[in-house]
């Protein structure tokens, strides 16, 4: 009977498939419930079904060993590491959640959600990819992954996988759900901010012409604002 199941299986299993398949056929013969003419029958079936399998694959372009058309991916190292850690652990101190939840994360992590935290306040959602986000943050991919599904295990923020068929796939759009955090967000960056710099008067003194005097109604009414008489001309 095992036999028969393990037949039925190798006739539309798949290659990664059929290595545990012949793993198990042997574990079947140690342990008695295959016979010894029944396991070279179903061996001989097995190589049958690798040799196309083999061929197809390289036809495609995959190679041997790898369950991907695509390159692998490079180790992404930074090319000055003092700076990065300088640059992570500013970003971390930078406060870029509650306390309360910040306890949760590390060092690391926290600059990773900072990097997100920044894209959502600009745009809504983070869809920067994770090497991009590590690099910013200056961390290496696998600590930029972590805070992700850490924040996510949390509760704090979700992540939507945009998945491609034959293709490489998308990257993923990180929202904050988190209440709390998304209200620290916005305290933070509700500070006034200053007004842009005269340029011209800059430029003015630059060529060699002083600043027009301001006239005299501006100037009273700058005094009345500021709640005292304009001083007499003598």
């Amino acid at each position: 009977m095992f036999a028969e199941q393990l037949d039925t299986a190798i006739a539309t299993a798949s290659l990664n498939a059929l290595d545990q398949l012949a793993r198990t056929l042997w574990q079947g013969v140690a342990a008695g419930a295959i016979s010894d003419d029944q396991a070279q029958r179903l061996a001989e079936a097995i190589e049958a079904r690798r040799a196309p399998a083999r061929a197809a694959r390289v036809t495609v372009g995959i190679p041997l060993g790898r369950n991907s058309i695509f390159p692998p991916r490079r180790v992404q190292r930074s090319p000055d590491r003092a700076r990065s850690i300088e640059r992570r652990r500013t970003l971390a101190a930078s406060g870029p959640m509650p306390p309360t939840l910040a306890c949760r994360f590390t060092t690391g992590e926290l600059a990773v959600l900072r990097i997100v935290a920044d894209a959502v306040r600009d745009n809504g959602q983070c869809v920067l990819p994770v090497d991009a986000i590590a690099a910013r943050a200056g961390v290496c991919r696998t600590t930029a992954q972590n805070a992700i599904r850490q924040a996510a295990r949390e509760g704090l923020l979700t992540v939507q996988e945009r998945r491609r068929e034959g293709r490489r796939n998308d990257y993923n759009v990180l929202r904050i759900v988190s209440r709390e955090w998304m209200t620290w967000i916005r305290r933070a960056t509700g500070f006034k901010k200053n007004g842009p710099t005269d340029t011209g008067l800059a430029l003015r003194w630059k060529n060699g012409s002083p600043p027009r005097p301001q006239s005299s109604t501006w100037m009273e009414s700058r005094h009345r604002k500021a709640g005292r008489a304009r001083p007499s001309t003598p």
